[in-house]
């Protein structure tokens, strides 16, 4: 097999993210608008939330997670300062994207914070970037075109800089509804498994897929997490879903856990085991700790130390036993360490 060649940057980034083992167990605390919003929520009907209620929140979860985890995702706009409370040893990923994409118009169009660079965030510290981007493979071509030059020149500032580029593609289609009903649900391995191929391409410069699962335990009958609000697959169809999704994968992935309760992200990783493949571990987020808003928000930082103390690092140590087993270092991709020849950035 013909040895892969990854630069020196790249190469040390992506294993600052990860473990001993080379799994990205990392965790995400990038939330913005919607954080802001469920704290706000949380103090009852007029509540409101701050900026300074961001930072402590995700200071303190900062502090008593990243112990637990390889890697944190911050943002640089409101939760910068909360990366000198990590872990000794635990990598940093900062978010490159603007916050609060307006899911109403068509297409659904990305946008950089405007006063960063990848220059800049990597001058802040920034081990990786992380970008997130709304995609549907079936849409128009004019509007993937743009998103694929998007992507592109993302790509090219990593490349220059040396740095790892995350890529977070969120799959949806407007004319499906919801990505949480199950009209989509039964679509969505066919359109993570589109982006997947589409994302591993060269040209992009990535060098991370961030994806979501291909599959929805809570439409699988017989799960733990089966809701009885319709059937989209059954078991085995569902672990061949996951199968066929890796399989056009030519980059390292790991799976987001997209909102869910942890239990039902551990279950989907189990499932994700027993099919096979080689996933390369997880950047999770309120699977974790968003048990801990409505703590945060009516009793303080005190009372959030507490619940994280407790229930925060018993969620992560769930999802980390799930990887003990089930995931795979980031290199198998490429046939293992020893088929990866380590050279300097022209």
């Amino acid at each position: 097999m013909t040895k892969i060649k990854i630069t020196k940057g790249k190469f040390e980034g992506i294993n600052a993210c990860a473990d001993k083992r080379g799994v990205i167990a990392a965790l995400a605390v990038d939330h913005r608008g919607n954080l802001l919003q469920e704290i706000a929520r949380s103090r009852g009907e007029n509540g409101q939330a701050t900026v300074a209620d961001m930072l402590a929140f995700k200071t303190e979860v900062t502090r008593v997670l990243t112990p637990h985890a390889s890697a944190i995702l911050l943002d640089p706009e409101y939760s910068l300062e909360a990366s000198s409370s990590r872990a000794s040893g635990t990598g940093l990923m900062l978010a490159y994207e603007k916050s609060g994409y307006e899911v109403s118009v068509t297409g659904r169009p990305p946008d950089l914070l405007a006063e960063w660079s990848v220059r800049r965030l990597v001058e802040a510290g920034a081990q990786a970037i992380k970008i997130l981007l709304y995609y549907n493979p079936f849409d128009e071509r004019r509007i993937n075109t743009i998103k694929q030059a998007y992507v592109e020149r993302i790509g090219a500032e990593c490349t220059a800089l040396d740095v790892p580029f995350f890529l977070e593609p969120l799959v949806y289609d407007d004319a499906l509804g919801d990505e949480r009903g199950l009209a989509f649900i039964k679509r969505r391995p066919e359109y993570v498994l589109h982006t997947m191929e589409e994302f591993s391409k060269p040209r992009y410069g990535v060098d991370v897929l961030k994806v979501e699962t291909p599959v929805d335990p809570a439409f699988i009958p017989g799960t733990r997490a089966f809701a009885d609000q319709g059937v989209a697959y059954s078991r085995w169809e569902a672990i061949e879903y996951f199968r066929r999704v890796a399989s056009v994968a030519s980059k390292p992935f790991i799976f987001l856990s997209a909102g869910v309760s942890n239990d039902a992200f551990c279950e989907t990783l189990e499932l994700a085991a027993e099919a096979g493949v080689k996933f390369s571990g997880v950047l999770c987020g309120r699977a974790v700790w968003q048990g801990g808003i409505p703590v945060y928000a009516n009793g303080g930082v005190a009372a959030l130390d507490r619940w994280l103390e407790e229930y925060g690092v018993q969620n992560v140590q769930a999802v980390n036993k799930v990887l003990e087993h089930g995931a795979t270092p980031w290199w198998e991709v490429y046939g293992g360490l020893d088929n990866i020849e380590v050279v300097l950035c022209s």
